[in-house]
């Protein structure tokens, strides 16, 4: 099954595309890979959650807010590539989480996005190699950020 079906399937609600925050470009294709900047959890509404794991949110809304962040990250994966059926497999994903000093669950936070990749892109193409590295902060105070690279059908 396709992850353009997959998404109807799982009844998925992609937020718009975030503008980009800095000067960079939130996709850059090389060869047969795209890398994607980092996004956090933006929602359909325009907004973000907000807060650090263990401190303002429990591991579930952490894990929630990772969910969301690869929700966003699809959204921008599918306007930089005009379908998500272009993806051939994830290679590389790196997920920082804004964490409490004692907080050290930053790879089940980020299995929030992992596993919904998982289930859009399948389980050998979905899931790739991944680090999950907790930080003392991350802008606007967004729980996660998540980067990924791909590699892409041309």
């Amino acid at each position: 099954m396709s992850a353009e079906s997959r998404i109807l399937e799982l009844n998925l609600d992609l937020p718009a595309p975030p503008p980009p925050g800095g000067v960079y470009q939130p996709v850059i294709i090389t060869g047969n890979l795209a890398y994607i900047s980092g996004h956090g959890p933006l929602k359909s509404d325009g907004t973000y959650i907000v807060g650090r794991v263990g401190q303002d949110l429990d591991l579930a809304a952490g894990k929630a807010a990772a969910r969301q962040t690869g929700l966003a990250l699809l959204s921008t994966i599918r306007a930089g590539l005009g379908s998500l059926d272009r993806v051939k497999r994830v290679v590389k994903t790196l997920g920082l989480v804004n964490s409490a000093p004692t907080f050290c669950e930053q790879p089940a936070v980020i299995n929030g996005y992992s596993e919904l990749f998982r289930d859009v892109f399948g389980e050998d193409a979905g899931v790739g190699a991944r680090s999950a590295i907790g930080t003392n902060v991350l802008p606007g105070n967004i729980p996660v950020e998540i980067e990924v690279i791909l590699e892409i059908h041309p």
